[in-house]
């Protein structure tokens, strides 16, 4: 198997672009489930710590489902986020991160990341919370990306 992380700034075209790979290349599509986990819980919850830490773990164990289905296959699986969007997330709000999710960036490395360039205009909605630091944030995913040493390339619209 063969992964492809798909990471970015808010309203960068990710989920439009996994879902485009994946069926363009015949591959497995791994939805954002962040998206999912907050659209469940806005407009009338804000999201915790202890979210966050849910939604991490979620992530971990789709890693470790995915590996282990796919495995042997010959097949590429594209991510619609994936752990270093939530890392930055810990990190951006709560200014720490959990140690399961530091290991399992090590344990189930990308192949390649897709990093989205914040050049389309945004596009606000119930769960997006960053508009005025997508070019902040771009820079750090590259920095995580780079100090993963996995190779890399930026989309830009």
């Amino acid at each position: 198997m063969y992964k492809v992380g798909i990471i970015g700034p808010e309203s960068t075209g990710k989920s439009t672009l996994s879902a485009y790979l994946a069926n363009r290349y015949n591959g497995v599509l791994i939805p954002e489930y962040a998206r999912e986990y907050v659209e469940r819980l806005a407009p009338n919850y804000a999201y915790t710590y202890d979210d966050v830490v849910a939604i991490a773990r979620q992530q971990v164990q789709q890693l470790k489902d995915i590996s282990q289905i796919y495995s042997a296959k010959d097949v590429v699986a594209f991510f619609d986020t994936e752990l270093i969007i939530t890392k930055v997330w810990f990190e951006h709000k709560y200014g720490t991160c959990p140690t399961f999710l530091l290991d399992a960036l090590h344990q189930f490395p990308m192949d390649v990341y897709l990093l989205c360039y914040p050049d389309m205009p945004w596009q606000p909605d119930a769960v997006r919370e960053n508009p005025n630091i997508r070019n902040y944030l771009f820079d750090w995913y590259e920095r995580e990306v780079q100090s993963l040493n996995i190779p890399y390339y930026i989309i830009k619209h």
